[in-house]
């Protein structure tokens, strides 16, 4: 019997990331990514073939230790980030570097360092974008422009390594613990079902993935229904 594909989700102990595991869990191994091992843990007893891959991304040596354990690879599903929100009088140098660096330069550096997998795969790399990645909104600038970068860094891997498949997906408002924090800077109220599901999401996530080898999926654009 041939092995099934591995995937590593990163952000996988909450939200999407969890979602995509559990979208996932039915076809493929799983590696799930994150800071909280009990909370990934706690994810993996609920998948089957699924096993905590804790790591703390903005930490380099960490990263390159965790990398170098994954010898074979067939999806990257890039989910973990952050949101510094503020008005660009109030953003501080600190929010900016914190943006980027989690939601761009980790991005960028755990992939070039599981590229050799990757390729040996012929993979897959999935960056969890947001429509704030395609349009700017006011005191949203430093988490736009992380986003804006994402989508860059996305096409220029998709040009740059022919061989993989590489798909930005940009949700809209989705009912995560993001949102929620999102609400309470809004000064407005959380309510999850104006807001899509993660799961509703991951199975655009999913359908990404297993769309048939000759074609290429490059973008999903996806907004919760008025």
């Amino acid at each position: 019997m041939a092995a099934r594909p591995v995937a590593l989700i990163t952000g996988a102990s909450r939200g999407i990331g969890a979602a995509v595991a559990a979208a996932l869990a039915g076809s493929h191994d799983l590696l799930l990514g994150g800071r909280d091992e009990t909370a990934l843990a706690e994810v993996a007893a609920t998948l089957p073939a699924a096993r905590p891959w804790p790591v703390e991304l903005t930490d380099q040596v960490a990263v390159e230790a965790a990398a170098a354990s994954v010898t074979r690879l067939d999806v990257l599903v890039h989910s973990a980030g952050i949101a510094r929100l503020g008005g660009l009088g109030d953003l501080s140098a600190a929010d900016w570097r914190d943006s980027f660096e989690v939601n761009v330069v980790a991005v960028a550096e755990l992939t070039r360092l599981l590229l050799p997998a990757l390729r040996a795969a012929a993979g897959h790399v999935v960056l969890i974008n947001s429509g704030s990645g395609l349009k700017a909104n006011p005191r949203w600038g430093a988490y736009a422009a992380s986003k804006f970068a994402l989508r860059a860094y996305a096409d220029v891997l998709r040009a740059e390594e022919p061989g993989l498949r590489v798909t930005s997906v940009h949700p809209g408002r989705t009912a995560t613990d993001m949102q929620r924090a999102v609400r309470e800077f809004e000064a407005g109220e959380f309510e999850p079902d104006k807001y899509m599901s993660s799961a509703s999401v991951a199975a655009l996530v999913h359908a990404a993935i297993t769309t048939p080898p000759d074609a290429h999926v490059h973008e999903v654009v996806i907004r919760q229904r008025p």
